[in-house]
């Protein structure tokens, strides 16, 4: 998706209407934001600046679990999304973001990867 040019909507002082000197670039390209929700695990390329690619989560079931306690870390379920400090819409939605505290069935996590970034979710188990 490419964004518009902005700072245009002006007119110049003359009353000429305002007009980019150029177009946007490949890396300056824009996309919508994955937005991870709780499902069967599925990962999307992005495309990253110099052509590579990451792999971001749109969907995740699993979690990459650390007990603080036993200092051991579990892969497990993530049963539901309880709370999102970043957005009260992600809450509503069950978006996984950094920050957010999901339920697993190990109990209660925050989310300390950026699934949308990383393509995993990891946590530290809180009790």
């Amino acid at each position: 998706m490419v964004k518009a040019v902005e700072n245009l909507r002006k007119r110049k002082l003359t009353g000429g209407k305002r007009r980019p000197f150029r177009g946007r670039k490949a890396c300056e390209a824009d996309d919508y934001a994955f937005e991870t929700a709780v499902g069967e695990t599925v990962s999307s390329p992005k495309r990253t600046r110099g052509g590579s690619l990451n792999f971001g989560l749109r969907y995740a079931n699993k979690a990459n679990v650390f007990d603080p306690s036993t200092s051991k870390t579990v892969r497990t379920e993530i049963l539901r999304v309880t709370a999102n400090t970043a957005n009260r819409e992600y809450e509503r939605r069950g978006v996984i973001t950094r920050g957010a505290m999901i339920e697993t069935k190990i109990g209660k996590a925050k989310v300390t990867s950026k699934p949308s970034d990383d393509g995993v979710v990891n946590g530290v188990l809180v009790k």
